[in-house]
């Protein structure tokens, strides 16, 4: 019989419903699995242990009659350190933020604690969500559960690592240019990058406002929709937060038995890139036949201005990240050296001292584009290659229902591999990067392994058609065995 920790989010919460256990068993067996696996995997950079405690009696005491509304309740959560909670200090894995208690929950931390979630934890990650290792941290390197010498991906590998170490039911990561798609893939569980705008960015501490998306990881398909539902939504105080109804992702994931009916396309610049691992080619490959025997129609597509994507995003990302973190000064926010000798002296060495080199290098390279003379010659132009990766996704999605990619190009590498050569890392996020340009759906789905190492599938959708990548990716990974899987450590 299955421990309690390694059931799905939707059993134990059904579980909690019946009564069969209690909030605080359930939180007891997570925090139990944190001290077994937390020396090695570095998951955590804050815990809540025995307010998580204290929260799970209470809750069991008061228990109400009608859980409907509470549709999370008892169930144990971790949220990634860029999200503010204000209970406990939120830093974004920064030393520029260390011991910031911030006043105000983000939006989806109040979800989460309306549903009745229990919030265990704080997740680590690369500072600022720059990186795609999680070895961009200022504290600590975070191990893939599946291989602890290897890297679980980034800039959400703590909320994966998490996720596939039974460590919680479910975490949320931020996903700019695939943070959440690609460590779900190397960690071989589930995370969906929603659409933009689909939930609200208040309390995300912010590195490319017109990129960064909140979205959620977990074991099944079906606890990542569970978990969509709660967040998902309008929020008036971000700008940009959709006011498009929510519809009833389970309801949609039900609706069929099959996926007759449905046409997937398979962009062949994903497909035959040249830099793709023969495994997880493979994996994707057979994953594409299980789709065919569900019903579906598989077509070959295009996205011809893909292959610009990282030049594009690292120019607009940094261009926005350097404005962003203008106010990590030493004087409104912040770091602030100890004796400067003067003011400018200050701002220098508040900001050297407070931000690591990954983050450094992105600030000076979106100041540079966006400086007098070079504006027009980068940022400008991006900008409108911008504009035509997203219609090359609106004119393939013309064409069928949804977009099936590699999550990246290989899987999980060894730890500090790619630590010298930053273009290396950057180029594995070759399959994720335009789905943020382009402002789409993604879900990543484990769908088999290359070696010993999990491989994930992309499924893109149009804009809040996220309903429908539930449906395929439960349909797929029930009949390839991989749904609820999680590390064997």
């Amino acid at each position: 019989m299955a421990e309690l920790f390694q059931l799905s989010l939707c059993e134990v919460r059904d579980m909690l419903r019946r009564g069969e256990v209690s909030a605080e068993a359930v939180t007891r067996a997570c925090l139990d699995r944190i001290n077994a696996t937390e020396p090695s995997v570095k998951a955590l950079l804050g815990r809540r242990d025995e307010a998580a405690l204290e929260q799970a009696r209470a809750m069991d005491a008061a228990r109400p009659a009608d859980l409907s509304d509470k549709p999370l309740w008892g169930v144990p959560v971790t949220v990634k350190d860029v999200l503010t909670v204000k209970s406990m200090p939120t830093t974004a894995a920064s030393k520029i933020l260390e011991g910031f208690v911030p006043p105000y929950d983000a939006y989806v931390v109040e979800k989460l604690e309306q549903a009745g979630a229990v919030i265990l934890g704080k997740n680590n990650m690369d500072e600022f969500a720059m990186g795609s290792t999680t070895e961009h941290s200022a504290y600590a390197a975070t191990a893939n559960p599946w291989d602890i010498e290897r890297v679980p991906g980034g800039s959400s590998g703590g909320s994966a690592a998490s996720v596939a170490a039974c460590q919680c039911f479910a975490s949320l990561g931020s996903d700019t240019g695939g943070s959440i798609r690609q460590p779900a893939s190397l960690c071989g569980c589930v995370g969906i990058k929603p659409t933009y705008g689909r939930v609200s960015r208040y309390g995300l501490l912010a590195y490319a406002s017109s990129f960064d998306q909140v979205g959620p990881m977990a074991r099944t398909v079906e606890d990542a929709a569970a978990v969509l539902q709660v967040i998902a939504g309008h929020d008036r105080r971000d700008s940009t937060c959709s006011p498009v109804d929510v519809p009833d992702y389970t309801a949609a994931m039900l609706a069929q038995s099959d996926l007759k009916g449905l046409k997937l396309g398979l962009p062949h610049e994903f497909f035959g890139h040249e830099g793709l691992d023969a495994g997880v080619a493979a994996a994707c490959r057979n994953a594409v036949d299980a789709a065919r025997e569900l019903g579906t129609e598989v077509v070959e597509v295009s996205l011809p201005h893909t292959e610009y994507s990282i030049a594009s995003y690292y120019i607009l990302a940094a261009a926005e990240a350097s404005s962003n973190l203008a106010r990590y000064d030493g004087v409104r926010y912040g770091h602030r050296t100890a004796a400067p000798k003067n003011l400018e002296d200050m701002y220098t060495s508040s900001r050297t001292e407070g931000f690591g080199p990954e983050v450094q290098r992105r600030i000076l390279l979106g100041s540079y584009v966006l400086s007098a003379g070079y504006y027009d010659a980068y940022y400008r132009k991006a900008a409108q290659v911008r504009r035509l990766i997203r219609q090359d996704y609106l004119d393939a999605l013309q064409q069928c229902d949804m977009l099936l990619a590699p999550v990246s190009p290989v899987p999980a590498w060894k730890m500090g591999d790619m630590a010298g050569d930053p273009l290396q890392m950057y180029f594995m996020d070759i399959f994720t990067l335009s789905l943020n340009l382009a402002g789409l759906p993604g879900l990543s789905v484990p769908v088999g392994m290359s070696g010993a190492l999990p491989v994930g599938l992309q499924l893109m959708g149009r804009a809040f058609d996220e309903g429908r990548l539930f449906l395929v990716g439960d349909k797929l990974t029930r009949t390839l065995g991989t749904h609820g899987q999680y590390a064997p450590l």
